[in-house]
């Protein structure tokens, strides 16, 4: 997702899409270390997706 498609959601609903990433990027990294991943750019997205999440997040805060 773009951070732009963050940006339109309500805090609720990033928190809740925080929490998906979270679980994402922990069982990509855990299929990688267990030779289950076949497509390794998948953990690279996650992470970036995750980042720019975390960034709207702080972004909204330091406006409050």
């Amino acid at each position: 997702m773009k951070a732009s498609d963050f940006r339109e959601l309500s805090p609720d609903e990033l928190r809740a899409r925080e929490k998906d990433l979270r679980e994402e990027v922990f069982n990509l990294r855990f299929r990688l270390a267990t030779g289950q991943l076949e497509n390794t750019a998948k953990l690279g997205i996650a992470k970036r997706d995750l980042a720019r999440l975390l960034t709207v997040l702080n972004e909204r805060k330091a406006q409050a």
